[in-house]
């Protein structure tokens, strides 16, 4: 359960850089470290598809390995003058496996002077797992990672990930690229996930791994769904089959007419969909949720310190987001203090969730306050519906998004508001409403002074919206604007006013 605590205590940012050697591409991804939340800097892939020989000849790709070494040197060339510590690396299942591989990891260390650590199949599987809970700490089931050569299962217990496994069933493992013979891998991937159906069965299963967040982006577009963002899209299992088995019917050249998918996975999409859909079956999956995070952030994850992991990344990543913007890094602090009692008064929306959104929208409050007046309300609506934040599902990044929006507009709704329609409910739209209209009356009441905003106070008595100030802090009272910010939260709340 999170808990609130002081900003004081948080670690100064750092960058990180991950070099990972998959069996399909080769990726440079730089990261900025603030606390818990993770945001990219930069992000370089090669698809080299190291791995796309290793079923036929045991060995790693020969093209493959000139395109992985040139885009090791270029990798070394950007990270110059980085220091060891900083640069984590890790090779895959193509590497791990292939009679060459550690030849080819000594030419890297003698051309570039990196030296790219290999993950065993448990490894690479806790890693993954460790990476979904990276971007959802309360994630629960089971996480399947899908990379070129290999798919790794591993359970979450609540806690964090228990033993995994690795199973030869990556797109080149089932002989991608060449033509699918649907039936023959289907029977393929059938007899390898069978004996580990009781060991890995879960209603839910997160999604890691390129191929199926293109999967994602798919579906979103057969649904015409309006927020196009993979991490933490969620599709049910009706759902699931039937786009994993559109996938399969098409042919090479169908695949390519279809708008947004990455054009280097035309010949291997097809296997991963009936990877997909087998999982489905064999392990009684109902509900797929895709997750932007794996292996990388994972190992990220794994190497900051156990007062830091504990924390929450949706309220790290928001605090972190306003850092460059804002006035007063301790008003978000102050808001959430000031804000909490009256919104806890209230029925749930989300359930536990109800503070951490709270304590996540206070800490947006200055977020807009560099912006032009005239635009603020929408373009703070966008950055967040946008922003890189992990730790919340799509009704929540919605819900926060139109929090901002309410925080800096008395209009009903952004200029664009089919996304709002399309993923919350009326009262999930109205309780947005009101938290931002209460976070906006805090901001005001206050001029953003913390230390202010202390001497007033906010409450529910009965069918009345009370608020107050300390004896001597009266005048805070005074004016137009501070009772017009508190009839539009009264209204939000349908409650009546009171003052004094």
């Amino acid at each position: 359960m999170w808990q609130r605590g002081d900003s004081s205590s948080r670690p100064e940012g750092r960058q990180a850089a991950v070099i990972d050697v998959g069996s399909n591409s080769v990726r440079l991804v730089i990261y900025r470290v603030d606390g818990r939340a993770l945001w990219t800097v930069y992000n370089e892939k090669v698809v080299a598809g190291l791995g796309k020989d290793l079923t036929g000849s045991g060995r790693l790709s020969p093209d493959g390995v000139e395109a992985a070494v040139g885009a090791l040197r270029r990798f070394r060339a950007v990270l110059d003058g980085w220091k060891a510590e900083e640069v984590t690396t890790a090779a895959t299942a193509a590497v791990r496996d292939a009679a060459d591989g550690r030849a080819f990891l000594a030419r890297v260390k003698s051309e570039t002077g990196l030296e790219i650590r290999i993950l065993s199949g448990e490894e690479e599987a806790r890693y993954a797992a460790l990476g979904v809970i990276c971007g959802q700490p309360d994630a629960r089931g089971v996480v399947g990672d899908l990379g070129g050569s290999s798919l790794e299962l591993v359970r979450l217990n609540g806690v964090g990930p228990t033993e995994g496994v690795t199973l030869p069933l990556g797109p080149f493992a089932l002989g991608a690229p060449k033509p699918l013979d649907a039936e023959r891998v289907r029977r393929v991937v059938d007899d390898h996930l069978r004996p580990q159906a009781n060991r890995f069965s879960s209603p839910e299963f997160h999604a890691v791994g390129g191929a199926w967040r293109n999967l994602a982006l798919l579906h979103m577009q057969m649904a015409d769904y309006p927020l196009h963002i993979a991490h933490q899209y969620e599709i049910g299992r009706a759902d699931a089959l039937e786009l994993t088995r559109f996938v399969q019917r098409q042919s090479r050249p169908s695949l390519e007419r279809i708008e947004g998918l990455s054009k280097k996975r035309f010949d291997t999409l097809p296997y991963s969909a009936i990877v997909l859909e087998r999982l489905i079956e064999r392990l009684g999956v109902e509900r797929i949720v895709v997750s932007a995070y794996g292996v990388r952030e994972g190992m990220l994850l794994d190497a900051m310190p156990a007062a830091i992991r504990d924390r929450d990344p949706l309220i790290e990543g928001c605090e972190a987001l306003t850092a460059q913007h804002g006035i007063s890094p301790e008003l978000g602090h102050a808001l959430d203090a000031w804000v909490s009692p009256t919104f806890e008064r209230l029925p749930p929306m989300f359930g536990e969730r109800d503070s951490v959104l709270t304590a996540a929208a206070s800490r947006l409050a200055d977020l807009g306050v560099r912006l032009h007046p005239d635009h603020r309300a929408d373009l703070a609506f966008e950055q967040v519906l946008r922003a890189p934040l992990a730790g919340m599902t799509h009704p929540e990044r919605v819900f926060l998004a139109y929090v901002a929006f309410a925080r800096h507009s008395a209009s009903p709704a952004p200029s664009d508001s089919t996304t709002i329609g399309r993923v919350l409910s009326p009262e999930r739209r109205q309780r947005a409403r009101a938290l931002g209209s209460a976070i906006r009356l805090g901001c005001d009441l206050s001029g953003r002074n913390p230390r202010l905003l202390e001497k007033s106070s906010l409450a529910i008595k009965g069918d009345r919206l009370v608020l107050t100030t300390l004896t001597g802090w009266e005048d805070m009272l005074l004016g137009e604007q501070t009772p017009r910010r508190a009839q539009t939260l009264a209204q939000a709340l349908k409650l009546k006013l009171e003052i004094g």
